[in-house]
C-alpha cells in the first residue's frame, strides 16, 4: 500500500534527521514509528484492563468478607 502524508516543516526536519542518524530510509522510520505506537495504545490497553480486574478482585474479596461475617452473626 502507498499512502501520502503531510508533514510540518518541524516533522520534517525531525524525520530528516532520524533518517540520518539511523541510516535508513523516510519510510522505513515511519512504518517503525506506526509500529511503535500501535504497541504502546496495545501496552496501555491491555494495562487499563489489569488494573480493572485487580481492582474488581479486590471489590470482591471485602464484598466476601461482608458476607462471611453475616454468616458468622447468625444471620
Amino acid at each position: 500500500m502507498t499512502a501520502t502524508i503531510r508533514l510540518d516543516s518541524n516533522l520534517e526536519n525531525t524525520l530528516n534527521k532520524l533518517t540520518n542518524v539511523l541510516h535508513k530510509k523516510k519510510s522505513d522510520v515511519i512504518r517503525e514509528a506506526i509500529s511503535f505506537y500501535a504497541q504502546n495504545i496495545e501496552k496501555k490497553q491491555r494495562s487499563r484492563i489489569l488494573n480493572a480486574v485487580e481492582k474488581t478482585k479486590d471489590i470482591d474479596k471485602e464484598e466476601a468478607k461482608d458476607f462471611e461475617g453475616t454468616l458468622n452473626d447468625g444471620i
